[in-house]
């Protein structure tokens, strides 16, 4: 068995990012930039007023008291068109372009209005209320680096920035069999022996959430015949993941049938999920997931997602942001010698302090635990028995 830390680093050095696409700006929510994006033009393009109010010479309103002539008005999207001389303001409202010859604009709460004149309540300043040309950004400027996980404000800065399409990392083509004689699909009346396949839908749906375009290849029986037809079917897809016939029982044919292109690995030192096994059939890389429900998903989150990571281009990582370290609500045994990842509960003390609590039983065939989980405790190998309070290294699931 190799460790978690040496599968998963085998896993990201064994591919390389997808080619590039553009795709329009409203499509491109959750993808990931496949070149460094520079603005096309200055944001704000113009001094923009940042206040509803006057703009004047700050000269002018130096002093409080000051009284000028208003002649005319600035509205956003309708310019003032003259220029601001000595003692004169414009009426002018936020996002207004700053009329020639001003340079501050004082708030209309700070000035009273008597007709074609205003009078100023509170000196004033130069610059004061004026969002000056390229304040945010100058056009050319890199502002988005290659790697870039497009979420909404970084699209918005997109579209500040000028740009109606993107260049983004194609999505991988992720095929998803599950295997077994014993599962059939739910709504299925189950016949002596049978299981629903419930790890197909909870797999899809992480892959959906992670970016990737999923392609559901079924469900093959233990034999060779059905699975060769699967690896028919998974041939044009990025990655193929299967769901159990990981082990090397009689009946677990996935690595001998699907293998072919070479298995690098195929048991962790974990719990759950220690029969995972990764390698290739023909061109496409195999990563073959356990059977049990809990461990597919558990093994999904900690090798799937740093691989679809690794083939978007991302320049971060998105499970390295999950972890975190959060003192116990309960105690802990001793761990054996492989790394164990234990489904628990963030709990939340009354001051907002947080803190997670194991589940009491954590068989690997339960979901309905898993499904009310929050976090998974990561348990190093022969950790000690952990007390109340002490601090332990978490997987948030709410973060990934």
């Amino acid at each position: 068995m190799i460790s978690v830390d040496d599968a998963r680093a085998r896993l990201v050095a064994a591919v390389r990012p997808l080619p590039a696409e553009i795709v329009d700006l409203k499509q491109a929510h959750g993808r990931v930039l496949a070149a460094t994006l520079r603005a096309g033009t200055d944001q704000p393009p113009f001094p923009a007023s940042a206040m509803d109010g006057y703009a004047l010479r700050a000269e002018d309103g130096a002093d409080a008291l000051a009284t000028l002539e208003v002649i005319g008005e600035a509205a956003a999207g309708r310019p003032f068109d003259g220029r601001v001389g000595p003692g004169q303001a414009v009426r002018i409202f936020t996002g207004a372009i700053v009329p020639s010859g001003a340079d501050a604009v004082v708030m209309q709460e700070d000035a009273g209005r008597d007709g074609g004149q205003v009078t100023l309540t509170v000196p004033l300043k130069s610059g004061q209320f004026v969002r000056q040309q390229g304040l945010d950004f100058r056009a050319g400027e890199p502002l988005l680096d290659a790697g870039t996980l497009l979420r909404p404000a970084a699209l918005a800065l997109c579209a500040a920035m000028g740009h109606a399409t993107l260049p983004v990392t194609r999505k991988p083509r992720v095929g998803v069999l599950a295997t077994g004689d014993e599962l059939v699909r739910p709504g299925t009346a189950l016949a002596p022996g049978q299981i629903v396949n419930s790890n197909t839908y909870g797999l899809i749906a992480l892959l959906e959430r992670w970016g990737a375009a999923p392609l559901d290849l079924g469900i093959a029986a233990d034999t060779r015949a059905s699975l060769e037809a699967a690896t028919e079917r998974a041939m044009g897809c990025d990655l193929l993941i299967t769901l159990g016939g990981a082990s090397v029982g009689d009946h677990d044919l996935v690595q001998e049938v699907l293998g072919q292109g070479g298995i690098d690995f195929y048991k962790v030192a974990m719990r759950p999920g220690k029969p995972l096994m990764f390698g290739s059939t023909g061109s496409v890389p195999l990563l073959g997931l356990p059977g049990n429900p809990v461990s597919s998903l558990v093994t999904a989150i900690l090798f799937a997602l740093p691989l679809l990571a690794t083939l978007q281009g991302r320049a971060d990582d998105p499970l390295a942001k999950a972890f975190d370290v959060l003192p116990l609500a309960g105690d802990m045994p001793a761990n054996d010698q492989r790394q164990d990842y234990r489904r628990a509960q963030i709990v939340a003390a009354p001051d907002g302090t947080l803190s997670v609590r194991p589940f009491k039983v954590q068989d690997s065939s339960m979901l309905r635990v898993f499904a009310t989980s929050d976090a998974l405790i990561e348990r190093p190998p022969h950790a000690p028995a952990a007390c109340t309070g002490e601090p332990v290294r978490v997987v948030r699931l709410d973060l990934i």
